[in-house]
């Protein structure tokens, strides 16, 4: 079995573009494998798996347990709201806690950038990293670039938009260094108070006009506005992102070619994105959802094989 280059998943940034491509071939073949009757495959069995999850999380989480568990491994969910970080103890402590149950990889959701790669050098296990602060979202990059490839055959040479708010994404982060390292050029497009300064030092383009940004690219990748993370107004209203920023049906239908509309979900309709492109032929928005099992499937099975 080919191996990946490290024994973490703590950003795309650490991986190669033979990992990436080691990644997206061992997610096809376990596509295949979840669109069996069976959809079970005995090759984690003897590996237990813990989610731990700081930062609350529905489809993350449900997608790594579901893969956990089409692999055969063994799985324990831990969620902070209700555990003793609440009496203070420590991020280490907490974890080394769970490891003394003979835990032999973790996943994890924080809110802090950077937890993952602290945790990695403090403990023995393997680290998956499902999300980190506004830092970076490893397996949401790679199920979208594997969807991309899906949909339209390589990324090599594909112009992909992300639209929205860039400057709180770790989705966004995360797309940009992998799609380039597959080839693909990049545009990033949204209101300039959710453009991170600099922006442009990691090679990609700049757009504020949506409308010129979905008219060069062949996907649009569109990312929810994250409030919940916004500590200062970015902009005056929801009503006027939506009517700036947000993509709808007749923005596509002026376009002089068909482009693939993407999501990470969850959806705000009617803000970044209307119901009628949600929900059309151009939407592969639940193939992403699907893709996301089997990606990280392919991320854990081979996680697995780096043990030492």
């Amino acid at each position: 079995m080919s191996q990946l280059s490290t024994r973490h998943l703590l950003g795309i940034k650490d991986l190669t573009p033979e990992d990436i491509n080691l990644i997206l071939d061992t997610a096809a073949n376990f596509k295949e494998v979840i669109n069996r009757p069976i959809k079970k495959v005995p090759s984690l069995r003897d590996i237990t798996i813990a989610n731990v999850f700081f930062e609350n999380s529905t489809r993350t989480r449900l997608s790594f347990e579901l893969a956990e568990k089409r692999l055969s491994a063994d799985v324990i969910n831990f969620s902070s709201s209700n555990s003793s970080v609440k009496k203070g103890e420590t991020l280490v402590d907490t974890v080394n806690n769970i490891l003394s149950m003979k835990v032999d990889m973790v996943v994890m959701r924080h809110s802090s950038p950077g937890a993952p790669h602290f945790l990695s050098k403090n403990v023995k296990a393997n680290i998956v990293n499902a999300g980190d602060g506004t830092h970076e979202h490893p397996t949401q990059a790679l199920l979208d670039s594997f969807s991309i490839r899906e949909k339209l055959g390589d990324l090599a040479g594909k112009k992909v938009a992300i639209i929205g708010d860039i400057l709180h994404s770790r989705v966004a982060l995360s797309n940009i260094f992998c799609l380039q390292k597959m080839g693909a050029e990049v545009m990033v497009c949204g209101p300039i108070t959710l453009l991170p300064k600099h922006i442009e030092s990691l090679g990609v383009k700049v757009e504020l006009d949506v409308k010129k940004a979905l008219q060069w690219c062949d996907v649009a990748n569109v990312l929810r506005i994250q409030l919940e993370r916004q500590q200062i107004k970015y902009f005056p209203s929801l009503r006027e992102y939506s009517l700036y920023y947000g993509v709808n049906k007749k923005m596509l239908d002026e376009l002089d070619k068909e482009i693939v509309i993407m999501h990470p979900g969850p959806i705000n309709r009617g803000v970044e994105l209307s119901s009628d492109v949600a929900d059309s032929e151009h939407s592969i928005i639940l193939e992403q959802v699907q893709n996301g099992v089997a990606v990280r499937m392919a991320v854990l099975y081979l996680l697995a094989g780096a043990k030492n």
